[in-house]
């Protein structure tokens, strides 16, 4: 398990400014560990907005301090976030990665990626109990109440992903492939299945091509 505590360069919890912020977020709280992960999932999920279009390919944006001081960021980040968190009390945390089918995505932003599969979708496991836990911090609070639909509760004990249907009994995410589990961010493994992919949003310097529109013009991505 020591792997799944240690710091590095993506799951800093030893930078002071996140240092300060899991201090900050854990303060009266009981020093259950379940409690404690519940806590600090809800800010994670809730403290940093959903926005799939800052994604930069730069290492260090992959980063749970990077994700915090921008205060926007998409699923990878959001759930090394969690992550860092969690190993910074005792609580190992471990990456996975998936490639999910969103039925509700946007027309927007099906016409963007020239698909409805979103490739690499980040989520973070908590080893509570006595097992490993899944935990989905990426749609803020805010933002499911815009898009009217109940944000994804994490209760310490019983895996927490997205949906396979909605309350009305529409499709909404498909898990389509399991890329595993992993101690740290595997960067370049995450790029290149990303500009594989994606590879029309890429400049010839690897920046992703801009776009126009934002969260608030009905953006729902599943990544």
């Amino acid at each position: 398990m020591e792997r799944y505590l240690q710091p590095t360069a993506y799951f800093d919890y030893n930078q002071p400014e996140l240092k300060a912020w899991i201090a900050a977020r854990l303060e009266g709280v009981s020093k259950d560990p379940i409690e404690q992960a519940k806590t600090l999932y809800l800010a994670a999920r809730d403290s940093v907005s959903y926005n799939p279009y800052v994604f930069r390919p730069e290492p260090e944006t992959f980063s749970a301090s990077y994700a915090l001081k921008t205060g926007e960021s998409y699923c990878i980040p959001k759930a090394v976030l969690l992550g860092a968190a969690a190993r910074s009390i005792g609580i190992p945390s471990r990456l996975g990665l998936a490639d999910v089918r969103n039925h509700l995505s946007s027309p927007k932003l099906i016409e963007w990626l020239r698909s409805d599969i979103f490739r690499m979708h980040g989520f973070i496991e908590l080893y509570l109990n006595g097992r490993w836990v899944k935990a989905t911090p990426a749609f803020n609070k805010h933002l499911c109440e815009m898009m009217k639909v109940e944000p994804l509760e994490f209760d310490g004990v019983n895996d927490s992903i997205f949906q396979e249907y909605t309350e009305a009994g529409e499709a909404h995410m498909e898990y389509v492939n399991d890329h595993g589990v992993f101690d740290d961010v595997p960067h370049d493994f995450i790029l290149s299945g990303i500009t594989a992919a994606y590879g029309h949003l890429f400049s010839g310097k690897g920046a992703p091509a801009a776009v126009e529109g934002s969260l608030a013009r009905g953006i729902m991505p599943g990544s």
